[in-house]
């Protein structure tokens, strides 16, 4: 399989992968918390990756029957507008990794990417594994810190205490290891 192993040095991404910023879990009184702040900077870096050219997927993930993101439900919807043709997609994926059984991995080759930003939702799970993978592939990978969001983990009697979202979300991007870049600002992520 092709990797991505020469990603270029400037730090600029090729390519920007928006995942599950659907409907359900950005909007309404079950939005991960925070999710305001989140949408103004995934539209940030939307609305950069588009004006540089850059590549932009936008995974949707295909809930089970009666999850909040089941395939044709108002939850399901992708939230933010897209803007299709050669250099803007929309892949549906039936598991956490958006590149386990979906076309992705052929959309970045094809379209020459290297290096590649990743925001959304949900940190420890969606956003982890599409980064662990393309970690695994070769890609240089940027996770801008404020630009992924999750809810809060619940307590857990004897175990632990409410663990907040935004620390949920900073556990998962520095479990991926210094292979990742996961400590720029959405404001310092260039395309």
């Amino acid at each position: 399989m092709t990797s991505a192993t020469d990603a270029p040095a400037s730090g600029a991404c090729d390519a920007l992968i928006v995942v599950d910023m659907q409907t359900a879990f950005v909007s309404g009184p079950d939005a991960v918390p925070g999710a305001t702040q989140l949408l103004d900077r995934v539209r940030d870096l939307l609305d950069r990756a588009r004006k540089a050219g850059a590549v932009v997927v936008h995974l949707q993930n295909d809930g089970p029957p009666g999850a909040d993101d089941e395939p044709g439900t108002p939850g399901w919807e992708l939230y933010l507008p897209v803007n299709p043709g050669p250099r803007e997609h929309v892949i549906r994926k039936p598991r956490d990794d958006g590149f386990d059984a979906t076309p992705l991995g052929e959309v970045l080759v094809s379209a020459g990417v290297r290096s590649l930003a990743i925001c959304g939702v949900m940190s420890e799970m969606c956003v982890r594994a599409t980064a662990q993978t393309a970690i695994s592939r070769g890609y240089q990978v940027t996770l801008p810190h404020d630009a992924h969001a999750t809810y809060d983990v619940p307590a857990v009697p004897g175990v632990s205490a409410l663990v907040p979202a935004h620390i949920a979300s900073r556990v998962a991007a520095w479990s991926l290891g210094d292979q990742i870049t996961n400590t720029l600002p959405t404001s310092s992520t260039t395309f």
